[in-house]
């Protein structure tokens, strides 16, 4: 998926050396719109997505392991 984020990028550079800045201006926003998407789906994805076990997502009691207070 990388692939089609730097080919959109390309397409930008190109359209704004050949002076066309209208199109290299969308080109450059779907290459951000792509950026974000993949990144979303990298993280959040199931399947493929990254393990970022530093975000904590559930509520934790107090003084349970790891949560740095209690008894």
């Amino acid at each position: 998926m990388i692939v089609a984020v730097f080919a959109t990028l390309f397409l930008t550079l190109v359209l704004g050396w050949f002076g066309r800045h209208g199109l290299a201006v969308v080109a450059l926003v779907a290459c951000l719109v792509l950026y974000v998407w993949e990144f979303l789906y990298e993280v959040y994805s199931p399947e493929y997505g990254f393990e970022m076990p530093w975000i904590q997502t559930e509520l934790i009691a107090p003084g349970e392991p790891g949560t740095g207070g209690g008894a």
